[in-house]
């Protein structure tokens, strides 16, 4: 095994397959300011997607540790109107279905700003977060949803059994594909999951990822991508087993993931068969099925250049809505540059005064884009268009042109 070789994440096999390279790119959610930049503290690492032939996991090579990227995060899950939505009927479905009272306990890994969990707590059902970044964390506490500020691992979940927090529900959302040690992640379930209890996963569909080219969700932070062969192989290996499976529109298509203890009475529901016979269909059981995306993906950047190098000679401005971690992948892998796109708007007010990483885009507030007037706006979280597309109908009353890249350039 040479450097050019690095081991498997989970299984420890040598990694010798690319699935795709993005070259240097600065961190996804690592926003900065004119200071961080004129010091050069806007730092770019290697971005390179492997797949391994012995147990089918995509990662990515592990440039930067966990703690730099999540112990202060600029993402917060309650400034999407849509995902909230998603989280109150997650709520009401798993109250129902799985008959939580007053005397269970749901615990949220990755809790965010206890978006989910307020839910539950309105319902009257004891929650736990379990949050690693503090800033994010505090205000989960603030809106009155316990929450640990800790990263989740078979160690800290150890020692949450052994404080008495043991859940009838767990639930972790778009969490699977953040961590470096995803064995022992997924081992921090097993440790505070009762004997009848469940938990579920969200995470994008990699079948999905590979179809509708959205390679713009391959960035540091997402050190896995994740497939049902691969996700029931990895739990398999810490004494929990898959029952049911969901497929859900969010994040471009996702699943949702039911699993419970080996030994436990959930029996296997048709979405676990139906998802499984796809993966087959689609080749994702085997290692060659996964070579060939690079020049799908070089496609997209092509016509977005092209695209871009239209409106410059037309004398078009062009702006962008929603300063999102997949964006800053995208315009990086395309070289897009502040003299491109004037500037993207966010309703984080985080985000809002400081400058997208490597581009160096200003973000602004959305009334400030409605100012601006560009004659084209680029939606880069392309999984909310149609939110946006509602929500900037001033623009588009003005006769600006709205567009997504991914998986090819489209007009709205």
């Amino acid at each position: 095994m040479t450097d050019r070789s690095p081991p498997c994440r989970f299984c420890g096999a040598p990694l010798t397959r690319t699935f795709l390279d993005l070259g240097k790119t600065p961190l996804a959610n690592a926003y900065v300011t004119a200071a961080d930049v004129a010091a050069g503290r806007d730092r770019a690492y290697p971005l390179h997607a492997r797949v391994c032939d012995a147990c089918l996991l995509v990662q990515v090579d592990e440039a930067v540790p966990a703690e730099a990227i999540f112990s202060d995060y600029a993402y917060f899950s309650s400034y999407s109107p849509g995902w909230i939505e998603h989280a109150r009927r997650y709520a009401a479905a798993m109250t129902e279905r799985f008959g939580l009272t007053g005397a269970s306990l749901v615990v949220e890994v990755a809790s965010n700003d206890g978006y989910l969990l307020r839910h539950f707590v309105e319902r009257g059902i004891p929650v736990l977060g379990v949050e690693p970044a503090a800033n994010v964390a505090a205000v989960a506490r603030a809106a009155g949803v316990p929450t640990e500020v800790v990263f989740f691992h078979r160690d800290s979940g150890r020692d949450l059994a052994a404080r008495g927090f043991k859940a009838d529900l767990m639930a972790a959302n778009n969490v699977f594909a953040h961590v470096p040690d995803i064995k022992g992640f997924a081992a921090g379930f097993a440790e505070v999951l009762k004997p009848e209890g469940v938990v579920t996963f969200e995470f994008p569909h990699l079948l999905n990822l590979i179809d509708e080219v959205q390679f713009d969700t391959i960035y540091h932070e997402h050190y896995s991508y994740l497939s049902l062969v691969v996700v029931e192989r990895v739990l398999a290996a810490v004494g929990l087993r898959v029952f049911d499976v969901e497929e859900l529109p969010t994040h471009g298509g996702s699943l949702r993931v039911f699993a419970c203890h080996r030994g436990a009475g959930h029996g296997e529901r048709p979405g676990l068969a139906l998802v499984r016979a796809k993966e087959r269909a689609a080749g994702l059981d085997r290692a060659a099925a996964y070579d060939g995306f690079a020049p799908r993906v070089a496609a997209v950047r092509d016509g977005f250049s092209a695209f871009i190098a239209r409106a410059k000679a037309e004398g078009r401005r062009v702006a962008a809505y929603g300063a999102a971690a997949k964006g800053n992948t995208f315009l990086n892998y395309c070289g897009i540059a502040a003299d491109d796109i004037l500037l993207v708007a966010d309703r984080n007010p985080a985000k809002q005064g400081r400058l997208l990483p490597g581009s160096h885009i200003p973000i602004v507030a959305p009334e400030a884009l409605i100012e601006a007037a560009p004659d084209d706006l680029v939606i880069l979280p392309w999984n909310v268009a149609d939110e946006v597309v509602e929500s900037m109908a001033a623009l588009k009353a003005r006769g600006c042109r709205f567009w997504t890249a991914v998986p090819a350039l489209r007009e709205r």
